[in-house]
């Protein structure tokens, strides 16, 4: 999965660059953009800090600031986006050509659909509608925003990274002040998504303040700072350690105690129907993560047609190796317990994991100029989840690169227990959605466009897309015959495939049909095998993240079709690359608008020579 910050638009990249191949955009569109990508930039710091953009794109000086996390800076982030849409809509949409006209229809549908999220004020909006969860809050990303990606190289920078460790606590307290705002208008996560947070906040306030990684970090990074003396080195790292003594813990503290207050007004009910708006909070989530207007039934059975033939597929393979006892999930289950599929959970056995993945990663780049004729250029690193965040993050997600060259894309891992979590056969269709082909190929060819306008580039994201994206990745490696002679990567591959497909069955099940977390559970498991550590991990995240599952398969399924109808105009003309390079070379687009690309670029190739 990619994770990118939920704020009004969606995720990731370099300078405002407007379209070359396309007339220059009318000078109204170009300036509404401009104006857009910097209001977003200002009241998202930590995201110009990831894309290390200027200042003047960024809207002032962001490296000693944090975004604004109470009720106030949610509501002036909706009215930016209702102002933006009200500018674009005044512009003659019919006047606009080529990517001009696509980057219209682009940014109004992004920023519709986010603004529609906000009219639901609990939490992140119709998509996150609660403030803290086991998955949502600032203290889920924060600690290693800070450690990994504000820069430590000069003394402004360590003075900067101070600052931000005190608007850290504040920024903790809004998110507390929210809690009990939600609270007040009905809305509360469910009792096990609050268990979650007062799990892992616990765990993170109860560390000594000198061994957090807020000090840690910023102590080792100094080491490397030529210009600052080492006595100012050791008095910088004491007052990281003061802040993290005296502001921060103590916030956390706050935040624990709020949610063991209302811990005892949640419920274990797990959907959003539960709430007065429910069905239409869904809804509006659902628009947003598929970009279609599909309804919570259509999704579900979709989801269970595709659980049927991914498992009737993967039956066939066990059988052919021998394994023809029990279920498919058991099956499954039996083989992820075989010595020779087993990591084991320690740091060689960790090691040992990565360099693999590593290994997957450069054999499947070799080989993509025969399915790309466009290539991404940014390196990809293969990394660990933070331990001090694994026990409530997803299995893998992916970073995007720094524009400017200086951090590679990174592809994280959960390993807080490989041997379990982890068996061989799985790992290789991970390494092809959240890399190559998947998120690292797709967003470094998004950067790399220098053609899009940098909104598109840099600041637009769309889940079906994007996820779609890397779950059609995993079936190209197939195509590709990664798999030729690894069967048992296959079934990975199928897995993964029915995990995917059994989302969509889950997704609207838990917050249109009223299922409980354990009927999710029970319901996952059986469609895919499985652990069920891993599926209680995933089904929380649907419960507190409504509709965000149901992009992947979906947005999977609109590729295959787009493809499909390509191949058929174009028959003996149709060129995999072609149809590759119009999917990534555009950008992250609402499938919509992927679709009448795609339909374009097979008019151009068949049209007249």
């Amino acid at each position: 999965m990619h994770m990118s910050r939920r704020t009004l638009l969606g995720a990731s990249a370099a300078g405002l660059v407007l379209a070359a191949c396309a007339r220059p955009a009318g000078p109204a569109l170009a300036a509404i953009l401009d104006r857009i990508s910097t209001e977003f930039l200002r009241e998202s710091p930590e995201f110009a800090t990831s894309l290390a953009v200027s200042e003047e794109q960024a809207g002032g000086r962001y490296i000693d600031r944090l975004s604004d996390s109470s009720k106030e800076g949610f509501l002036r982030q909706r009215q930016i986006g209702e102002t933006a849409l009200a500018d674009l809509r005044r512009l003659n949409r019919e006047s606009l050509t080529g990517q001009d006209a696509v980057t219209y229809d682009v940014v109004v549908t992004a920023i519709e659909n986010n603004v529609a999220s906000a009219q639901f004020e609990t939490g992140g909006g119709a998509g996150s509608p609660y403030v803290l969860t086991q998955l949502t809050g600032a203290y889920t990303g924060i600690p290693d925003f800070l450690a990994s990606q504000h820069p430590v190289t000069n003394r402004e920078q360590a003075d900067a990274y101070l600052t931000r460790l005190s608007v850290y606590a504040r920024v903790l307290d809004q998110e507390t002040t929210r809690l009990g705002e939600d609270v007040a208008a009905g809305v509360l996560a469910p009792d096990f998504a609050i268990d979650g947070a007062v799990t892992q906040l616990s765990g993170f306030a109860t560390i000594a303040p000198a061994q957090t990684v807020l000090v840690q970090s910023l102590q080792t990074r100094l080491a490397n700072v030529a210009e600052i003396s080492d006595a100012e080195k050791t008095a910088l790292t004491q007052r990281a350690e003061a802040i993290v003594r005296d502001e921060v813990l103590p916030a956390y503290q706050r935040q624990i105690a709020a949610l063991n207050g209302v811990r005892g007004q949640a419920t274990h009910d797990a959907g959003v129907w539960r709430f007065p708006r429910g069905e239409e909070m869904y809804a509006v989530a659902l628009r947003a993560s598929t970009t279609t207007n599909m309804t919570p039934d259509e999704i579900h059975q979709m989801g269970v047609e595709l659980v049927a033939s991914l498992n009737s597929e993967m039956d066939a393979i066990l059988r052919a190796q021998g394994m023809t006892r029990g279920s498919v999930a058991e099956r499954v289950q039996a083989l992820a317990r075989r010595p020779d599929q087993i990591y084991p959970s320690t740091e060689a056995g960790r090691a040992r994991l990565l360099a693999d993945l590593n290994a997957q990663v450069e054999a499947i780049r070799a080989r993509m100029p025969e399915v790309c004729g466009t290539l991404a250029r940014a390196a990809l690193e293969v990394k660990r989840v933070p331990e001090y965040t694994e026990a409530g993050a997803p299995g893998g997600y992916y970073q995007g690169a720094a524009l400017d060259g200086s951090r590679p894309g990174a592809y994280y891992i959960n390993l807080r227990d490989p041997a379990n979590e982890w068996p061989k056969f799985t790992l290789p269709t991970l390494t092809y959605h959240e890399g190559v082909p998947g998120h690292h190929w797709q967003i470094a060819i998004q950067q790399e466009a220098g053609e899009l306008p940098f909104i598109r580039s840099a600041l637009l994201g769309f889940n079906a897309y994007a996820e779609g994206w890397g779950l059609y990745a995993e079936q190209l490696a197939d195509e590709m015959g990664m798999y030729a002679n690894d069967a048992f990567g296959k079934v990975g591959y199928l897995q993964s495939a029915a995990f995917r497909a059994s989302r969509l069955v889950v997704d609207t099940g838990i917050h249109a049909k009223r299922w409980t977390r354990e009927q999710a559970i029970a319901s996952m498991v059986a469609a895919t095998g499985d652990q069920e550590t891993n599926i209680v991990t995933e089904i929380e995240r649907y419960c507190v993240w409504p509709g965000q599952a149901c992009g992947y398969m979906v947005g999977r399924q609109a590729l295959l079709r787009m493809r499909e109808a390509a191949r058929t105009t174009l028959g003996e003309h149709f060129d995999i690359r072609g149809f590759h390079d119009t999917v990534l070379t555009n950008g992250s687009t609402p499938l919509s608008v992927t679709e009448s690309l795609v339909q374009e670029w097979a008019a151009t190739v068949s049209g007249p020579a």
